[in-house]
């Protein structure tokens, strides 16, 4: 490679460019911090803008760490802020800000990944190793808070949308699950997609299965709130996996790509669907080479580094593991691996996702 004189403002640009980065990561430690101390959710209830002394006052908080932390915030355009002639500040949030920052009701709720992040990071520590040795680890070593970040992620737009939307897309499924059919929910992390399909379909009957330890403690405490008697949860590490041919509805959200034998887990789908079953795999929505996602998706170097940090980890977590990671099954990979497996009929169903391409699959 012929290596060019340095460019003194190519420099500064480049600069700028990495430090921007850093800049990226630090205001995410301060929205995770919003988020944990309850500042965005106070902000959004105030009728009127409010100093950050007020807005200290209405959480005990100590004004001084208030108003550095949203300073920041101001800063990094994330929070309005006016100035008077007197020099006074007030701060406020438009309603786009409330509803990714405060509100967990709406589908466009964005709290969750950064609720995750202090575990997330917190694997950086191991991961050296993990590029030494090609081993990485699991969802349970992101602890707790790993598990609810990801159920924080992901709940608000299926509780919005699954019932409505997706479901009703598939052939002939909603009418099943009226009348009563056995369905699966694999990788059920904390549980919500199942439990709200159970509540949605009483005659049916639910299992939800994952292998995380702290995701299936949410997902029991969840059940028990709820107070559902068609639903349970599974182990796949300690229980067996339904019998063959029993299964009428099986579902797979945002979990294929981080499991170490992907192709394993969709044969053993096709073993557990009945004849006329189907398998709604819900996926991350991925070009097929760098440069397509490159061009296509603004957040490629988060997905791909999400995905160093979580889920080719997770892929990774064992000596045999397949590794796809976060961006690891296009729609091209996931219908090859569903007709290796026996499936014959593979359909993207029409649903728009910022993130999740959907699939409806049969045999």
């Amino acid at each position: 490679m012929t290596q060019r004189d340095l460019d003194p403002n190519l420099l500064k640009m480049y600069s700028f460019l990495v430090f921007s980065k850093l800049e990226g990561a630090v205001t995410s430690g301060m929205i995770h911090l919003g988020d944990r101390l309850g500042l965005y959710q106070s902000l959004s209830t105030f009728a009127h803008p409010v100093t950050s002394d007020e807005l200290a006052a209405s959480l005990q908080l100590h004004p001084r760490w208030v108003q550095e932390w949203i300073h920041n915030q101001a800063a990094a355009r994330l929070i309005e802020v006016s100035i008077d002639e007197q020099g006074i500040e007030t701060y406020s949030m438009t309603p786009e800000a409330i509803v990714v920052l405060a509100d967990e009701f709406h589908p466009a709720f964005g709290m969750g990944m950064f609720h995750r992040l202090p575990a997330t990071f917190d694997r950086l520590k191991d991961l050296p190793e993990s590029f030494r040795s090609g081993i990485g680890f699991d969802y349970d070593a992101h602890g707790p808070d790993g598990a609810v970040g990801i159920e924080r992620s992901f709940e608000p737009w299926s509780n919005a949308f699954l019932i409505d939307l997706v479901l009703p897309t598939l052939s002939g499924v909603v009418e099943k699950l009226k009348a009563g059919i056995s369905v699966v929910d694999i990788g059920c992390g904390a549980g919500s997609a199942v439990l709200l399909m159970a509540k949605q379909y009483p005659n049916s009957t639910f299992i939800g299965i994952d292998i995380s330890e702290h995701a299936l403690a949410r997902a029991s405490e969840k059940l028990i709130q709820s107070g559902l008697s068609n639903v349970s949860f599974l182990n796949a590490r300690t229980s067996s996996s339904p019998n063959s041919a029993s299964v009428d509805f099986i579902t797979t959200f945002d979990c294929i790509h981080d499991m170490t034998q992907p192709r394993q887990m969709i044969e053993d789908i096709y073993r557990m669907l009945k004849e006329d079953g189907s398998w709604l795999l819900v996926d991350i929505k991925a070009g097929n080479t760098l440069a397509d996602n490159v061009s296509k998706n603004p957040m490629a170097a988060l997905m791909y580094g999400i995905s160093v940090l979580s889920c080719m980890a997770s892929a990774l977590s064992d000596h045999n593991g397949e590794g796809l990671g976060t961006l690891g099954l296009p729609s091209l990979l996931a219908e090859e691996f569903a007709h290796q497996a026996g499936f014959t009929s593979f359909r993207q169903l029409d649903i728009s996702h910022s993130v999740n391409a959907f699939y409806e699959i049969k045999k």
